[in-house]
């Protein structure tokens, strides 16, 4: 072994029991209700579970404890910035745990590990006609299949921005909103935005999100204001089709994403026979992300 191996190793060594320590002092300081949990009257554990900061953050709970512990594993940048915002790191935190997890920090993106892999927006297209989107927490729409496109009319954004479902539907007159039961279906939208702003708390992108959003929409804003939170979960939802004229019934399913953390493929699917039939011919373009 060369004299740089052994340095190398001895670093490595000492990062890992920093590491672990790190972890458990910012979970203890984090408590259920910072991220929109119940706090339940018998808890012992200062904080937040490993449990829970692993099912925020999108992990395996061994892969998580194992961190904590300081184990030789690896961590992607993905990984490290979904347990970040659980523990709710600010920008000189965030870049001590990539040191102490040997990882190479950049602070330039803000929503990093956002990029779909060909193979995902290939399962995309392999459920038309079912009408599918790739999610993150504030229902951008990072990947789209032709007849989810057609659904929801989608229109170039006049501003540079991703395209997002909750715009889309907030500013959407009336006549041309693709949900029938708009007030119905906007506040749970809005609930289930809030569960996943509590691990963005402060972060610019969803700050700004947020506020440009509530100027523009006083529904939004009237919303938000509530305080309510719900988690991603399947329910029946009525949309009507400019394409087909008609008025389709389907059910929304989450599915998670390997290596993409607070991402979600969505997939709707009909719940009766004539949205079956409407599903057939919706949506036939060309698919593009």
């Amino acid at each position: 072994m060369t004299t740089t191996e052994r340095t190398t190793g001895r670093s490595q060594d000492r990062r890992r029991p920093e590491l672990a320590a790190f972890l458990r002092g910012r979970r203890a300081r984090v408590t259920p209700q910072d991220v929109g949990m119940p706090g339940g009257p018998r808890r012992r554990t200062p904080g937040l579970r490993r449990e829970e900061v692993a099912q925020l953050s999108g992990v395996g709970v061994t892969w998580y404890t194992w961190l904590e512990q300081g184990r030789p594993i690896n961590a992607s940048p993905q990984v490290l910035d979904a347990v970040a915002r659980t523990l709710r790191l600010d920008l000189p935190e965030r870049e001590h745990l990539y040191h102490l997890a040997d990882v190479p920090f950049s602070p330039a993106h803000e929503d990093a590990g956002q990029s779909v892999r060909p193979e995902v927006q290939g399962v995309l297209d392999a459920v038309a006609p079912l009408p599918a989107v790739v999610y993150n927490g504030r229902f951008d729409l990072l990947a789209t299949n032709a007849p989810y496109r057609a659904l929801f009319i989608l229109r170039p954004e006049t501003r540079p921005h991703v395209p997002n479902a909750l715009r889309t539907l907030f500013l959407a007159p009336d006549a041309t909103c693709p949900l029938v039961h708009r007030e119905t279906e906007l506040p749970v939208m809005v609930a289930t935005l809030r569960s996943s702003y509590g691990r963005h708390v402060g972060e610019p992108v969803w700050e700004r999100f947020i506020g440009e959003l509530a100027a523009a929409s006083p529904y939004f804003a009237e919303l938000w204001e509530s305080g309510d939170v719900a988690p991603p979960g399947s329910r029946v939802k009525t949309f009507r089709c400019v394409e087909t004229s008609g008025v389709l019934r389907m059910t929304s399913t989450s599915l998670s994403i390997d290596g993409m953390p607070e991402c979600r493929i969505v997939v709707y699917s009909p719940a009766d026979d004539d949205t079956r039939t409407h599903l057939a011919c919706l949506g036939n373009e060309k698919s593009r992300p």
